[in-house]
């Protein structure tokens, strides 16, 4: 299940999608918005994207992970929009039936995303505001 939205993010109905009784594991990956970034106070994060091909470049992201390692179930998930402090903007679900393989896989998963998709984050601080790349 790959999505891109602007609803909030419900990590009870992710994590219902991902289980599998040949599941031995299942990670989880949650980004949230902090109140902080560099010693600025954040007020808010703004994200953007381009979401057909946002939405393409996670599929595939997905489709190598499930190349590279066992994967059982896995989901994507991404906000859109504007997040307060305590949001989550993104959920990566993976089952598998071992541990290290549901690591990987998510890590890889959020990495590739932070590097591929175009999807695009601007800080919003409580003194001013500034896009910010993405990169891990």
């Amino acid at each position: 299940m790959i999505t891109l939205t602007s609803d909030p993010i419900d990590v009870t109905a992710a994590l219902e999608k991902l289980q599998s009784s040949q599941a031995g594991a299942i990670d989880i990956f949650l980004g949230v918005v902090r109140d902080n970034t560099q010693q600025r106070a954040v007020d808010r994060l703004e994200y953007e994207a381009y979401d057909r091909m946002a939405i393409s470049e996670m599929q595939k992201i997905a489709d190598e992970a499930q190349q590279r390692w066992p994967i059982l179930n896995c989901i994507i998930i991404h906000r859109k929009g504007i997040l307060q402090i305590g949001e989550t903007a993104v959920l990566i679900g993976v089952a598998t039936a071992h541990r290290a393989d549901a690591f990987e896989a998510c890590r890889f998963i959020i990495d590739t995303i932070k590097q591929t998709v175009p999807i695009w984050k601007k800080e919003v601080f409580t003194d001013g505001e500034q896009w910010v790349n993405a990169h891990p």
